[in-house]
């Protein structure tokens, strides 16, 4: 298991990291990965997935393993679990023993049928309301113990301001494709508009209101009748051209 000083040097490093990911799910794959190698010993897997409570929807965003996300889905399944509270109620969740627990017996269970006996699930410290959880999972029950819990909470800790960086990206990135595409859905009904100012020698107050008459007509979206005017004249769809 890592020791203090190898976990803040990880934080750097994933700290860097974020700098250079092309996406927030590249970042978050590194840091599940991280984080469970960083918790593992010899012959003694711990498995981590990060969950990402965004609009009310969970999911996980990133895993050390397969195995890893199939413990996270189980509970969103059930739509709660030690890994959706401590999320959602940005609280720490230790389950030392799957078997001597009871708050959620139906998806623990489950969980238990994997193999899995200790969870520990540690929340993300995140602005707004984004909400996220470090997951990790043992097969040895009591796999937790004072020192792992502190390691991951020092390690959730330091590593969460990169993840508050890669949720402001993503955050970022995310308003700049919705504008591109309001953009050129708007070029393509100011074309079409054009087009019908063109063909039936009117005003252009009087070519939209014919567009949306079409639209309304076919109970077609405004966008797809535009669209579909500009594809009739065999030049290609309208494109907006955006500066680089």
């Amino acid at each position: 298991m890592a020791s203090d000083s190898s976990v803040a040097s990880i934080s750097q490093h994933l700290n860097q990291f974020v700098l250079n990911s092309a996406d927030m799910e590249e970042f978050l794959g590194e840091l599940a990965k991280v984080s469970a190698r960083t918790l593992s010993e010899d012959g003694d897997e711990v498995l981590c997935g990060i969950t990402l409570l965004r609009e009310r929807k969970a999911a996980t965003v990133a895993s050390s393993s397969a195995a890893a996300q199939a413990m996270d889905e189980i509970q969103y399944g059930f739509s709660d679990g030690p890994c959706i509270t401590a999320s959602r109620e940005q609280v720490p969740v230790h389950i030392e023993d799957l078997e001597a627990d009871d708050r959620w017996p139906q998806c623990t269970a489950r969980i238990r049928d994997h193999g899995m006996r200790s969870i520990l699930a540690v929340p993300f410290l995140l602005d707004g309301d984004t909400r996220a959880a470090l997951n990790l999972y043992s097969h040895r029950p009591h796999r937790f113990d004072e020192r792992a819990r502190d390691l991951a909470h020092g390690f959730v800790s330091q590593t969460s301001m990169a993840l508050r960086l890669a949720v402001r990206f993503a955050h970022f990135s995310e308003k700049a494709s919705n504008l591109r595409a309001t953009l050129e859905t708007r070029t393509g009904i100011d074309v079409a508009v054009g087009i019908i100012m063109a063909q039936n020698r009117c005003s252009q107050a009087e070519a939209f209101e014919l567009l949306k008459t079409a639209s309304s007509t076919r109970n077609v979206k405004l966008h797809t009748v535009a669209a579909s005017i500009v594809d009739s004249l065999g030049q290609g769809p309208a494109r907006t051209h955006f500066d680089s």
